[in-house]
């Protein structure tokens, strides 16, 4: 699978990262410095989802990665719109939660790989189990960026911790919506791949879809 992600596989993962980075982009419109209450768990939802689909159209650790580099980039170019500095509560602590989702889906499939793309149930059992094992993660940021883990008001609790519960609930949802467009990406690809042509498709859609995201987070930050 690894070959077919080298192939036209790799112009629709980046279209997956690029509208990933967009909704994060949408989604943080406010957030300068902390996550505001829940909103992180949430976005731990959002994110399983593009780490779902990804998975359905690749297979591979190598779409994953690629997806979550896609979503980085995206999140440093809001950085430099918001002119905040890498090392930002706002931008290395989101990157750092990218890298930690994309890990904790993938050490979770690797147990239930023959299984998720035929039964929900596992679907939704992977994605309840990769949430909670990102959000176990995340207090971890403080050791990869210096940047300490926001903390829920009157309480030493991080918030991925104390919001857990969200960002489970939202996954065991998300994962298998995400494993459903996914396949339904990967079909329509095959289509437009047989009628354009894998370099036609590959050379045209994703350039243009990264740079409409682009263009619309920087008209998002001009408002």
């Amino acid at each position: 699978m690894d070959k077919k992600l080298a192939g036209h596989h790799l112009g629709i993962v980046v279209i997956l990262g690029a509208v990933w980075g967009l909704s994060e982009a949408a989604l943080g419109m406010g957030l300068r410095s902390c996550a505001s209450a829940m909103s992180g768990s949430i976005m731990t939802g959002v994110a399983l989802f593009f780490i779902a689909a990804c998975w359905a159209i690749s297979q591979s650790w190598r779409g994953v990665a690629l997806l979550v580099i896609i979503a980085s980039l995206f999140k440093l170019f809001d950085a430099l719109l918001l002119s905040l500095p890498v090392l930002h509560g706002a931008v290395a602590n989101p990157i750092f939660a990218f890298i930690m989702e994309g890990v904790a889906f993938l050490i979770i499939v690797s147990f239930v790989k023959d299984k998720l793309s035929k039964k929900t149930t596992s679907q939704a059992l992977t994605g309840g189990l990769s949430a909670l094992a990102a959000v176990n993660l995340f207090p971890l940021v403080k050791f990869a960026t210096g940047i300490p883990a926001c903390v829920a008001a009157g309480t030493g609790y991080p918030l991925s911790l104390y919001y857990a519960y969200i960002a489970v609930a939202l996954s065991l949802v998300t994962v298998p919506l995400g494993i459903i467009v996914g396949e339904k990406m990967k079909s329509l690809e095959t289509g437009l791949v047989k009628a354009l042509g894998k370099k036609k498709f590959s050379f045209i859609a994703s350039p243009a879809a990264v740079i409409l995201c682009l263009i619309i987070i920087l008209l998002m930050r001009s408002i």
